[in-house]
């Protein structure tokens, strides 16, 4: 027998801590919130309650537009593992958020080839219902 005729196992969701609860809650309600520094003004990705930048506890959350530009991408054609086996191709992205916040996720609804994605290029933010209890940003060219 081989592992090709075998299902994919699922993919394990991000498990929500505390600090992320709401990142999670607002996702779930498809709008992405990201944390803000109120001393020196950033905005930040991933949810955690001091700023990466100064260090300060003086934090809030600010609703993000979900429109920004692809930093940088890849194209994955050979799945890392099992779990990623029926995704494939697909683009792992950095996005830069207007605001200046950077956020790991993934493009879609776009042609998985390098003369069609592009550094750059204007993108927006769609939400994958995954769970239940998990909602994953994702993000697609801007109209």
């Amino acid at each position: 027998m081989t592992q090709q005729n075998q299902a994919a196992p699922p993919i394990t969701p991000p498990v929500p801590q505390p600090e992320s609860d709401y990142y999670w809650e607002k996702c779930k309600e498809h709008e992405l919130w990201l944390r803000h520094c109120v001393d020196c003004d950033n905005t930040y990705f991933y949810p955690r309650d001091i700023c990466p930048a100064c260090f300060s506890r003086n934090t809030d959350w600010v609703q993000s537009s979900g429109r920004g530009t692809l930093h940088t991408f890849c194209i994955v054609h050979r799945a890392p593992t099992p779990a990623f086996r029926d995704m494939v191709p697909y683009i792992p992205a950095i996005i830069e958020l207007e605001g200046g916040a950077r956020i790991i996720s993934h493009v879609v609804d776009i042609e998985p080839d390098p003369e069609v994605v592009k550094c750059g290029m204007a993108v927006q933010v769609v939400f994958d219902d995954l769970t239940d209890t998990i909602t994953l940003p994702k993000f697609r060219p801007a109209d």
